[in-house]
């Protein structure tokens, strides 16, 4: 809890004072829209749908469904690699973004996920009978590490307001 000072109001710590101040804008944005902001729910949705299809394929034991989750799988490690660059980009070029712990929080956990979902299309490539159990425990784990980077994600733009605004350096 915060201390009062002697005029009754809560005082201020010096380090929040200054990350107030610091720049949490975005610096990679197309016209006004920050990027990483916008790209991160294919990601998303990708890794879910492989964790579907997954599903799909153990109850059915349709070969298609190994043909479809090789091509989500896919997209879910390429469209996370595109999205960790622009991400990277923000964290690098925003020392409001740099300067706040769930930045660095929200970094670790998406580039375990997108190594994760990196692992589970090399299965699905190179080792298409393994994908029961292996690619369904890595499309398993890869969705709870998309909660866990998706919270931080979320601190920081709905607790912090970080990359919802262009920066007003631009």
């Amino acid at each position: 809890m915060a201390k009062k000072d002697d005029s009754g109001s809560h005082a201020r710590s010096e380090v929040l004072l200054e990350l107030l101040r610091l720049d949490a804008g975005s610096a990679v944005a197309l016209v006004g829209h920050p990027i990483h902001v916008m790209m991160v729910h294919f990601p998303i949705a990708f890794v879910v749908a492989t964790l579907g299809v997954d599903v799909i394929y153990w109850w059915s034991g349709d070969p298609f469904w190994v043909r479809a989750g090789l091509w989500v799988a896919g997209f879910a490690f390429w469209s996370g690699v595109a999205a960790s660059f622009v991400g990277t980009a923000e964290l690098l070029l925003v020392p409001g973004i740099r300067l706040r712990e769930a930045s660095w929080s929200h970094a670790v956990a998406a580039m375990t996920l997108v190594a994760i979902a990196g692992a589970n299309w090399g299965v699905r490539l190179f080792y298409p009978a393994e994908i029961l159990p292996h690619g369904l425990a890595l499309s398993a784990l890869a969705s709870v590490m998309t909660g866990f980077a998706g919270w931080h994600g979320g601190k920081l733009v709905f607790d912090h307001g970080v990359g919802i605004m262009v920066s007003p350096k631009e």
